[in-house]
This record gives C-alpha cells, sequence and structure tokens, in this order.
C-alpha cells in the first residue's frame, strides 16, 4: 500500500503539534521532533522540509539505529579512497547529498560520541570533513532530528552530549500517544477501514460495530497510528461478510492455539535447566470494574471469549472448539446461546 502522508485527527493535542510544525517550518532552524514509536515524526520531518523556502532542495532521510556505530560517519560525511577496508571510491556522504536541503536524522540518540561530536560541527559551523580527509567542505543544510528518547535525561548520564542537545533544540515538537488523542482512534480507524475495504473491492463501508468501538477506545496503543492501522486493516480483511458492520477486532497477530512455546537462547557454558511443569494458561483478566449483576458479567465474559476465539480462528467453529478445550457440540451451543452462530 502507497506510503501514508495524510495528517488525519481532530484533536487538540494532536492539531497543536501540527500547527507548531507549520510554524517552525519557514524558520531556517534545527528541530527536534520527540514521540513514541507510530506517532508520525517522519510525516511532521517531511512537512517541516515541505513548507520550508528548502521545498524544492533535497531531502534526505537516515536512520541512524541502522547503521552501525562503524559506518555512520562515513555515511554522515563521505570518505576518501582508501580511508578504511572497502573504501576504494570517494563517495560523498549525506551531508554533501543534502547541501541546500534538509537532512532529517531519525533515532538520533542511537548515534554514539564520537559521531555525536561531527554532527556538533556540522551544525555549528556548517562544515564536513569526510573520513580519511583534513579538508573541511562547506554545506548548508537544515537538520531535522526524531527520537523516542528523553535527551536531558540521556545527557544526565553522559549518552548525549550537552552542547549538541543545545544546538539542535532551537524547536522541539512533542507528538501526543494516541491514547492522549481523544477522539481521534475512531476517526483514524474509519479512515483506515475505508481503504482497507475498497482495496478489497467491497460495495460500501459498513462501518464497526459497538464491541469493535469498545475495544479500540479500550485498547492502550502502545505502537500508536501504526498498530491501529494493522489492527483495522486486520480486522477488514478477516471479516467474512462485508454487509455487516465490522465487530471484532485481533491486537496479537501471533495469537494461535498452535503457537511454539519460547525458548529462551542458553547461555554458553551454562547448564541446562530444567523444563517446568507445564501449567494451564490463565485466563485474561475480565475488562470491567466492580460488578453488581454476576450472572449477566460472568455472560458478558464467556461471549467476549468466544467472539475472540472465533475471530482468532478465522470462524472455524471445530478449530475455536479445540482451542477452548471444548467439544463440538458444546461450543455450537455456547455460540447459540450468545447469539454468534450466524
Amino acid at each position: 500500500m502507497e506510503r501514508e502522508t495524510q495528517f488525519i485527527g481532530q484533536s487538540a493535542a494532536f492539531q497543536d503539534a501540527v500547527e507548531r510544525a507549520s510554524q517552525a517550518a519557514a524558520l531556517d532552524r534545527p528541530v527536534l521532533v520527540i514521540g513514541e514509536r507510530g506517532t508520525g515524526k517522519e510525516l511532521i520531518a517531511e512537512r517541516l522540509h515541505r513548507l520550508s523556502a528548502r521545498w524544492d532542495k533535497p531531502y534526505l532521510i537516515m536512520n541512524c539505529a541502522a547503521m552501525p556505530e562503524t559506518l555512520i560517519e562515513s555515511e554522515l560525511f563521505g570518505h576518501e579512497a582508501g580511508a578504511f577496508t572497502g573504501a576504494a571510491r570517494s563517495r560523498a556522504g549525506r551531508f554533501e547529498e543534502a547541501d541546500g536541503g534538509t537532512l532529517f536524522l531519525d533515532e538520533l540518540a542511537t548515534m554514539s560520541m564520537a559521531a555525536q561530536e561531527r554532527l556538533l560541527r556540522a551544525v555549528e559551523y556548517g562544515e564536513v570533513t569526510r573520513v580519511g580527509s583534513s579538508r573541511p567542505i562547506r554545506v548548508d543544510v537544515r537538520i531535522v532530528a526524531a527520537t523516542n528518547e528523553h535527551l536531558p535525561a540521556l545527557v544526565e548520564e553522559n549518552r548525549f552530549r550537552a552542547d549538541l542537545l543545545d544546538r539542535l533544540s532551537f524547536e522541539v515538537i512533542t507528538l501526543p500517544p494516541l491514547r492522549a488523542r481523544e477522539g481521534d482512534i475512531e476517526v483514524l480507524a474509519t479512515y483506515f477501514g475505508q481503504r482497507m475495504a475498497a482495496v478489497l473491492g467491497w460495495e460500501e463501508w459498513p462501518g464497526f460495530g459497538p464491541r469493535a468501538l469498545a475495544q479500540m477506545e479500550g485498547h492502550d496503543w502502545p505502537g500508536n497510528v501504526r498498530e491501529l492501522r494493522n489492527v483495522i486493516e486486520r480486522a477488514i480483511y478477516r471479516w467474512p461478510d462485508p454487509a455487516r458492520p465490522v465487530d471484532a477486532l485481533s491486537f496479537d497477530p501471533f495469537a494461535s492455539p498452535w503457537q511454539p512455546a519460547h525458548r529462551p537462547r542458553q547461555k554458553e557454558g551454562a547448564a541446562p535447566a530444567s523444563a517446568p511443569a507445564p501449567s494451564p494458561a490463565a485466563p485474561a483478566a475480565p475488562p470491567f470494574g466492580p460488578v453488581s449483576d454476576l450472572r449477566a458479567a460472568v455472560d458478558s465474559y464467556e461471549r467476549q471469549i468466544l467472539a475472540d476465539t472465533m475471530a482468532r480462528c478465522r470462524y472455524n467453529q471445530k478449530v475455536a472448539a479445540e482451542a477452548l478445550g471444548l467439544s463440538y457440540d458444546q461450543i455450537r451451543h455456547a455460540l447459540k446461546k450468545h447469539g454468534l452462530n450466524q
């Protein structure tokens, strides 16, 4: 599916962050974008570039976490032929390639202290020196950097340079997590759902059922918008009846009655541990508070377990019965009792 570049959301917290990015775009100053994974840091960085006077110049992205420490300086600043083993030819770094434009440094906090020191000089003086060279090269690059770390705390732990943080933090845009964006979960879910329904060729969008909406609002969304998109698109393509509102979500794509047991890797030289006796899996805690009607609460929880298991087992009653330790007749009776045997 195509890369998502739209800003979708109506909450005040989200709109404030987007507005701050729009205001900062016109200023030729460094910007730090802070936020949890999946909150849209790269979209904000691209907005800062597209709304700036550099919009028609290069926009380069570098994921600092994806680069080995031994190569990150070469990637950023370039190298001369023979500077290290394997450097057969001279190569320009990202700073030279982004000259006149914007360089987006994602996962900034993973940079080594040595690379931070060289980055500091590039930011402060507009000069870079290729690895293996002593001749500085003038560059005109705007830096936008992103991280999910609290950089002032890393400074106190001597894991990030205070002087580099001072130069990069002209403006700091902190993106709110999805759980703090009031009203945006359903808006985003509908957007992703409609798109996926169109991909699958559904004639019309049936919307979400009340149970799915309640599940969305009750989930913490640690993966934020990226996780929401995966959950919604997975629910749409698994839903068996396009004419009915989608009313089953699967938050864990790895959930399966046949999931292999995780075996921690044995350390070299360590004595093999004896395998613990298998114990039945404890049921998840019911998603409700104080109970005033026990029978109704038990029925509600039983219905939820059945619906979750049926969705996870692709609505195959035989497989779901095996997953729950029931006979085929028992699960048919339970599904009929709770109106889930459509």
